[in-house]
């Protein structure tokens, strides 16, 4: 299988898309959907996130498997720590590797319930994401990438303390790093320029930033109070002008992130990676807008 740092090094931008493994049949006809209908824009790869119970992993290993066999897609799969000891680590890494995956990104995740809560390793488990980079690398042979905070990670005291584990978790084996989603670019550009000054060995890591275009008001809150992102005033205005119109909260959420997009990319990002939702129609026109999607119409549709 094609290695993600493959795609990544193309020498041109990229983008990639995110998804997460349905509850039920109807949400995974939406994602299958989602899946077909970004196949034919060949992006660098498709991830789909892990949950720390049994039935959301169960789906995540089966659905990034049956991407890889039936699809054209480059999959990659998630994996955090939370919940399982090192021996059972051991065999979801290797359920992915008989299902033909070879691209992983190493979490420690976020505990089940809270994601804002006390997080409490496994007394047989591991600490920290560097550890569990190390624990894939010394598997075989697999391209990993692990995440990045352009607005500091809500455990960690400070913006130093936060690029110390990242280069940390890079050091340890992981060849590339995706953000959380962000609203401002300056973040993103201010992490960069923190990883690079780290050390000259981190100026040539891939750091792609996480983009998601709003569809709904309350999804974006959701979203951001998960996973400690901020959203900016004027985001929040634009917002409010268009009151609860659904078309038109979705096409100013795809106004924005367009306009995040083209600044980002303008910065010289090697890619753009895309939360979905499991659904591909503000992301697909966010690409037409950028040019990233031949063929494609901008406007927004409500699949």
């Amino acid at each position: 299988m094609t290695a993600v740092i493959e795609r990544l090094g193309s020498g041109h931008p990229v983008f990639s898309v995110e998804f997460f493994p349905p509850r039920d049949d109807a949400g995974e006809r939406a994602l299958w959907q989602a899946v077909r209908d970004f196949e034919p824009l060949d992006p660098a790869f498709v991830s789909v996130t892990y949950g720390a119970g049994g039935s959301s992993r169960d789906r995540t290993v089966r659905i990034t498997g049956q991407i890889a066999r039936q699809t054209s897609l480059v999959a990659m799969a998630h994996l955090t720590a939370v919940n399982h000891s090192v021996a059972e680590l051991q065999g979801v890494i290797g359920s992915y590797a008989e299902a033909g995956i070879r691209n992983v990104l190493a979490l420690r995740g976020d505990p089940p319930g809270d994601p804002l809560g006390e997080w409490v390793a496994h007394p047989e488990g591991v600490h920290y994401a560097a550890e569990l980079v190390r624990l894939v690398r010394s598997l075989g042979h697999f391209c990993i990438g692990v995440a990045a905070f352009p607005e500091c990670h809500p455990r960690s005291p400070d913006l130093d303390s936060d690029v110390r584990y990242l280069v940390a978790k890079l050091r340890a084996g992981a060849q590339f790093a995706i953000t959380q989603m962000f609203f401002c670019p300056e973040d993103y550009l201010r992490l960069r320029d923190r990883v690079t000054a780290s050390g000259a060995d981190m100026a040539a890591v891939p750091i792609l930033p996480g983009v998601m275009p709003i569809t709904t008001v309350r999804g974006v809150q959701k979203m951001a109070e998960l996973s400690g992102c901020t959203i900016p005033q004027p985001v929040r205005d634009r917002l409010a002008a268009v009151g609860e119109d659904p078309a038109a909260v979705r096409e100013v959420g795809v106004d924005i992130a367009s306009e995040l997009c083209e600044r980002l990319l303008a910065e010289g990002v090697p890619g753009l990676h895309f939360y979905t939702l499991n659904r591909s129609s503000s992301t697909r026109a966010v690409l037409a807008r950028l040019g990233m999607a031949p063929g494609r119409s901008a406007a927004v549709v409500t699949r």
